[in-house]
């Protein structure tokens, strides 16, 4: 995972993307683009759509792998003196959130963003943002030549969608949504295996990390809003790591009577990366992007400084803020 931004002051949103001329073609199949002029995110148009999807030539395939179990093929070293044609980020609201690997984008001849977070600074040269979508997978599968997805292709594509859809139960879920997911199961995804297995099957350690940040979590404003707190001592303790704590805040948000659920786990000392969930009518990535990070409206997070009692405070009254508006409506 690559870092999200510390800084705890409002960022300027931007709710416009690059619609660019062709002008000549760049290697592999991709094509130079010149700026053209900006479009609202939410007026993006099939018209729009189209012309980037011919932008990005389909005939260009990276090599495939036998299963999702390659992952070691991938290459993570940084090679900072190393340059590259073209920089594609997938998935990334800011250029923070690339952590080392901005090294890259920085130096790339052209670089190119596809994603759906709403708080996407539209970063890049040529950026391709669809808000309204339930995944940055689902984004990418639009832009792709649906005959060439190989089965491979397709097992990575459905759990992204899975994974950021909290399986299809999201508001973001959507009719085309649930089609793209029936188009990928039928290039022989096993849709409950990855289902169980990237999502529900968890470790003892797992078990054990959850059940802690669940005994020690603490309902406040009124009980609409649940907190857990996870220290490194903690994570030493039960020896694991960041990525053995998700579903911890989905856990936390189901629980009956709340509307909004923060998670907190320890970084470093006194910084924490924050986890925000809402159920119905509090919007987490307005708080998330007040203190430097972002996210959608039930979904959202970032990173903050301080004693946890202070991180929960902030955030909670921004969230009560929102709270108590919703009563007065």
């Amino acid at each position: 995972m690559c870092p999200e931004k510390t800084v705890q002051s409002k960022p300027k949103t931007v709710k416009t993307v690059k619609e660019e001329k062709k002008v000549s073609k760049l290697s592999k199949g991709v094509k130079k683009i010149k700026k053209k002029k900006k479009i609202d995110h939410k007026k993006e148009t099939l018209k729009n759509k189209e012309k980037v999807r011919d932008q990005i030539i389909h005939s260009f395939y990276l090599e495939t792998t036998n299963d999702m179990n390659d992952f070691e093929k991938i290459h993570t070293e940084i090679v900072p003196e190393k340059q590259f044609d073209l920089c594609i980020t997938l998935d990334a609201s800011d250029k923070e959130r690339l952590g080392g690997y901005a090294v890259y984008f920085d130096s790339a001849a052209k670089t190119l963003c596809i994603d759906h977070h709403r708080t996407n600074t539209g970063f890049a040269e040529q950026n391709y943002i669809i808000p309204d979508a339930s995944s940055c997978s689902e984004v990418l599968y639009t832009l792709l030549d649906e005959a060439k997805i190989s089965r491979e292709a397709a097992e990575c594509l459905y759990t992204g969608i899975v994974h950021d859809t909290g399986v299809f139960k999201y508001n973001s879920t959507t009719r085309k949504t649930m089609e793209i997911a029936g188009a990928l199961m039928e290039k022989g995804v096993n849709a409950a295996k990855i289902i169980d297995d990237s999502f529900y099957r968890k470790t003892y350690a797992q078990n054990q990390i959850l059940g802690k940040a669940l005994l020690s979590s603490t309902r406040i404003l009124d009980g609409r809003c649940i907190f857990s707190v996870v220290s490194q001592k903690e994570m030493e303790f039960y020896g694991v790591d960041t990525n053995d704590l998700d579903g911890i805040i989905d856990q936390l948000r189901i629980t009956e009577g709340v509307e909004c659920a923060i998670f907190i786990y320890e970084k470093a000392f006194n910084e924490y990366k924050v986890s925000l969930r809402s159920n119905d009518y509090v919007d987490v990535s307005k708080v998330a992007a007040y203190f430097g990070g972002g996210g959608h409206i039930h979904a959202a997070g970032c990173t903050m400084q301080g004693h946890p009692r202070d991180v929960i405070n902030n955030l909670t009254g921004h969230i009560e803020k929102q709270m108590d508006a919703r009563r007065e409506e």
